[in-house]
């Protein structure tokens, strides 16, 4: 059972167990990391294109995610206000500056991979049975850049057990999203084990994407990239309009973003205090979306 999940979570423990001491080799890990992510997104466009009746699956891929989105949000930011009245948070009012358009530059990037691995399948009409293997030789590498990431991002085990916030942020926002992927797996009729891998990407939609799709196919892959991307798409919105009363809540829906792409956006929205819960919350976060999703994805076999 899990032999296949070794194997894959191997290259993460690998990078996790590496430090690295120069800014520079650290800046090559991250520009080679979001090139192999945009590599891999390509070919995740390609593997939609090869698949018998597309139509019909794009629709399958949009019902999952819609389903999959209204669950896991619904449970998630039915407990984080109650966290919000536990632990009261102070925020520091900032004028918000960021535009939408800015901060979602980065999404349109990776949109546009899976777009155009999507289009030129499509055209090329050419064998792609390739594309499966040349995915899964990418993200062993992808895993091992990643965990050398999570290794080097400044956190220590002291920080994150200091802080409080950020634990209990990360603890509610999993013990709520399995519950939201049970119940989507239960309404679209899909085995339980799906559900809650599906349910574990917590706003990382290139990772999540990645690994659903190398573990149950780009069907699924398609609806983990979506949902989570969907996710962060809200998280921008949301957060300059909760985070004055509901700043836990605010943090928390952003997920594992909250470390890095909507950081900018909590600390200018809530004030620097807010910063650290983010940092903390997200790492954790981070850190599970492969430890989790691999993990739910090598029960079925």
């Amino acid at each position: 059972m899990f032999s296949g999940m070794l194997f894959i979570f191997a290259p993460l423990i690998v990078g996790y167990l590496i430090p690295l001491k120069q800014p520079r080799h650290i800046h090559t890990v991250n520009t080679l990391t979001m090139r192999l992510v945009m590599v891999i997104l390509v070919l995740m466009g390609l593997s939609l294109a090869g698949l018998d009746n597309l139509g019909q699956h794009i629709s399958t891929i949009l019902h999952f995610a819609a389903t999959f989105f209204i669950c896991i949000g619904a449970a998630n930011l039915l407990a984080l206000p109650i966290l919000d009245k536990w632990m009261p948070t102070q925020t520091q009012g900032h004028q918000y500056k960021l535009t939408l358009r800015g901060m979602m530059s980065e999404s349109g990037k990776l949109i546009g991979a899976v777009a155009t691995g999507l289009i030129v399948g499509l055209l090329w009409q050419q064998d792609l049975s390739w594309v499966d293997a040349a995915s899964e030789g990418i993200l062993l590498l992808l895993l091992l850049l990643i965990g050398i990431q999570l290794r080097n991002s400044g956190m220590t085990l002291k920080q994150i057990i200091l802080n409080k916030r950020g634990l209990m942020i990360a603890a509610l926002v999993v013990a709520t999203s399995l519950p939201g992927g049970l119940l989507a797996a239960w309404w679209l009729g899909i085995p339980y084990h799906h559900g809650l891998a599906m349910a574990s990407g917590f706003g990382w939609y290139s990772l999540a994407g990645i690994l659903m799709g190398d573990g149950l196919g780009p069907v699924y892959g398609g609806a983990s990239f979506i949902l989570e991307l969907g996710r962060e798409l809200v998280a921008i919105m949301m957060i300059p309009i909760l985070i004055r009363r509901y700043p836990l809540t605010a943090i928390g829906y952003g997920g594992a973003t909250a470390m890095d792409f909507t950081l900018p956006i909590i600390q200018s929205t809530g004030g620097i205090r807010c910063v650290p819960t983010a940092i903390v919350s997200g790492f954790i976060l981070s850190l599970l979306v492969p430890v989790l999703m691999l993990f739910f994805l090598s029960l079925g076999g």
